[in-house]
């Protein structure tokens, strides 16, 4: 059950750029600080700027787990 959702976020994922999300987030912050938006702006800049952050920490928590899955891989391995 894991592996599909996994699979299928992986699969929506596709072509998706932590580091381009992470600037966007930057480039949000800056704008928001630098006061250049409106305030209806703002929030809809801010809300932006959350949704990719979960995003980023979506991405993050899967390679965690592919990290996990290989080293406990590499334990079972080291065994024999």
């Amino acid at each position: 059950m894991v592996k599909r959702k996994s699979a299928s976020s992986s699969d929506s994922m596709e072509g998706w750029n932590y580091e381009a999300k992470v600037a966007e987030i930057e480039g949000i912050i800056t704008r928001i600080e630098a006061g250049e938006l409106e305030l209806e702006a703002v929030f809809d800049q801010f809300a932006s700027a959350v949704e990719y952050l979960r995003q980023c920490e979506s991405f993050l928590q899967q390679r965690q787990q592919q990290v996990d899955l290989l080293i406990e891989t590499l334990s079972e391995d080291q065994t024999f």
